[in-house]
């Protein structure tokens, strides 16, 4: 009898032993890939192949790094390539680098001979790349991933607990150091005591405002395709975030790795020997630092006083240069712009604008540019200027224009974007040849992205932005015709919790203004929201608004499209060019339209609402009211001028301001939503 009972011990153990072994050898839970072709191809035995499978192999071998995050290059130029491995911040150091492993494995044969690709496990994430991604923050490619199941109940206290914990949890891990970024936690939100489990991360080598802003451009794709599911995820090269109804984490992360040791020499004693040597050690340190913070001191003071005093042709002020100059990792040099552009030849303008003329130029790396250079005699583009510069470097969104960066040479002021090759929306719609080629789905995911991009500025951002001057000609679209918002010299910045600005100094494009604004100066996020509306009328219509023409009639849009809903025919609205798609789409987006174009800012939604009635056909809308009247009496059409121009940038007419009157100045994931 005892001999039976020692031989099933012995197979307990060995089947425990067993499952154990299993358990620590199994294969990580694949989630997605993407490879990109667009980005070139290498061959087989190539040198380039050698560098990729010489990192991959080299990445993970450093087993101080317990934290989960690898980076790494190898090789030179022209075949270097670059590497990041990332494993969720409660995988422990072996399941990581196992799941790294397992995935240098099948990166290569998922994505054989491609130069940049990236794949993502449960686990563990692993990217590379022929170009530095090193402290880049990147929403793209990207996937979002939901949970079929809907949730049953109190759906409207699930989405503000789900936010709250994402806001809370973003804080969290943009607040880690340079070794992780991670933060996981829970809420209850119902009656039932039901919990929500979510976990954000970063790469760690991304700064906080860019994890901020890498989370936020998530916590916006979650807004628009899992809202009300059991659970969802959106992952991004730099960040990742998901929840569910179930906990899917470990309740305690491995604990970061112990700082570093102090140098053998600078032990502290409690003997009158140490004290005197710490005293000592102070004395030397201070008394430098705080002399070279005065010279720095007399210095600025200095030059502001010379400045003050005799104001040469030198560029900017030394306030303007000193915040700019803060943004030093995007200032380019001048003679670099100069060569781009061929010297700001004639061949290389695309337009010109109130903030002067735009160049289209070319990098030594092959980068194509648009570059905005302000004219020197201009007397409104300073101001405009350092909004741009100190505003657009801290948004990052795919909707948005990507500002590469700028130059201060004396009295030149160059900023530099990305170029988007298909020039702004108004070269499309507003062409009778062009517009044809936008069929209703093409104009109704730029509907869609203009959407997000503003709510974006509104809500998912770091800063709180009110752009101010949304327009077609503002609207920038790329080679897949993705709509990205440009032109951010006329934004204002509000503190969290402000709602609503004035200003006596009203800028902006007739037809798009609120009247509250045009009329008063007062502006605030339904004032983008009112411009949004308009904007989407001209798409469905493809008619700008100030200069509508029915027949041998000329009126505004606004009005014509109210009388048209009210009379039931809304077939008179579209543009009769347009290849039409959903007929119930088009009717809700005109619907949304008036809603936006409300006269009471009140009555209007904001952008969120606005784009989960993008994104759900089962919402029901309310009834809008009379839009807001397009002329004020008081008001002539020839005082505001429109500077629009065909490039990869856009100005508007900042110098043309409207004055006041009498003024004269889940666990299963399914439904991938690829990026």
């Amino acid at each position: 009898m005892a001999m039976v009972s020692s031989r099933v011990t012995f197979l307990f153990l060995y089947l425990v032993f067993m499952l154990l072994i299993a358990q620590a050898t199994a294969q990580p839970t694949f989630v997605y890939n993407n490879c990109d072709n667009k980005k070139g191809n290498y061959t087989n035995n190539s040198t380039y192949q050698q560098n990729i499978n010489s990192l991959l192999s080299l990445l993970f071998s450093n087993t101080d790094n317990d934290y989960g995050f690898y980076n790494s290059s190898y090789g030179q130029n022209p075949d270097q390539v670059y590497a990041i491995g990332l494993c969720r911040g409660d995988i422990k150091p072996d399941a990581c680098r196992s799941c790294l492993n397992y995935s240098r494995n099948s990166i290569t044969q998922r994505c054989p001979n491609q130069k940049e690709a990236i794949e993502w496990y449960d686990e563990c994430m692993l990217r590379y790349s022929y170009r530095s991604i090193f402290g880049i923050m990147e929403t793209g490619p990207g996937i979002s991933l939901l949970n079929n199941q809907n949730i049953s109940s109190n759906v409207e206290a699930f989405n503000d607990e789900l936010m709250n914990l994402f806001d809370k949890l973003r804080s969290q891990a943009a607040g880690g150091n340079s070794l992780r970024k991670y933060a996981a936690g829970n809420v209850s939100f119902s009656r039932n005591f039901q919990t929500i489990y979510a976990l954000v991360q970063c790469t760690p080598d991304l700064s906080k405002l860019e994890c901020e802003n890498c989370l936020g451009d998530a916590f916006s794709r979650i807004s628009q395709c899992c809202i009300g599911r059991r659970g969802g995820q959106v992952l991004y090269p730099s960040c990742k975030i998901r929840y569910e109804l179930g906990q899917f984490y470990e309740s305690t992360p491995p604990p970061p790795p112990p700082p570093p040791s102090p140098p053998p020499n600078s032990t502290t004693t409690t003997t009158s020997k140490g004290k005197s040597n710490t005293s000592l050690l102070i004395v030397l340190t201070v008394v430098p630092t705080v002399v070279f913070v005065l010279l720095i001191i007399s210095v600025c003071a200095y030059l502001r006083l010379k400045k003050a005093k005799e104001r040469v042709d030198n560029g900017p002020s030394c306030e303007d240069v000193e915040e700019i100059a803060s943004q030093e990792s995007l200032q380019f040099d001048f003679s670099t712009i100069k060569v781009a552009t061929d010297n700001f030849s004639e061949a290389s303008k695309l337009g010109q604008g109130g903030f002067g003329p735009v160049y289209r130029g070319r990098l030594s790396n092959g980068q194509d540019i648009a570059v905005k250079r302000l004219s020197r005699d201009s007397g409104q583009g300073d101001k405009e200027f350092k909004n741009e510069v100190l505003l657009v470097a801290k948004l990052q969104h795919r909707n948005l224009v990507r500002l590469l960066g700028f130059c201060l040479h004396r009295s030149e002021r160059l900023l530099v974007y990305e170029f988007v090759p298909n020039a702004s929306l108004d070269q499309f719609i507003f062409d009778p040849v062009k517009r044809a080629n936008l069929d209703w789905d093409r104009r109704y995911k730029i509907v869609r992205g203009i959407a997000r991009g503003i709510l974006y500025l509104h809500e998912d951002s770091r800063l709180r932005i009110i752009h101010r001057d949304l327009k077609a000609s503002n609207i920038l679209l790329d080679e897949e015709l993705n709509p990205k918002i440009s032109d951010f010299g006329m934004a204002r910045l509000f503190i969290v919790n402000q709602t609503q600005g004035s200003t006596s100094r009203i800028v902006g494009t007739y037809g798009y203004m609120a009247p509250e604004y045009a009329m008063h100066g007062q502006f605030s996020v339904k004032s983008d929201v009112f411009s949004f509306g308009v904007l989407l009328l001209e798409i469905v219509s493809g008619q700008k608004n100030n200069c509508f023409h029915h027949g041998q009639n000329t009126e505004d849009l606004l009005s014509y499209a109210w009388k048209n809903w009210n009379e039931g025919t809304i077939s008179n609205i579209v543009d009769p060019s347009m290849r039409v798609g959903s007929g119930s789409d088009i009717m809700r987006c005109i619907h949304i339209a008036l809603l936006c174009v409300q006269e009471n800012a009140a009555n209007r939604p904001t952008m969120n609402s606005v784009v989960v009635m993008l994104n759900s056909n089962s919402l029901t809308l309310p009834i809008p009211s009379h839009p807001a009247s397009f002329m004020p009496p008081s008001f002539g059409s020839h005082m505001f001028l429109d500077f629009e121009y065909s490039s990869g940038v856009t100005e508007s007419d900042k110098s043309k301001s409207i004055p006041e009157q009498a003024s004269a100045n889940a666990t299963s994931m399914t439904a991938p939503y690829p990026r």
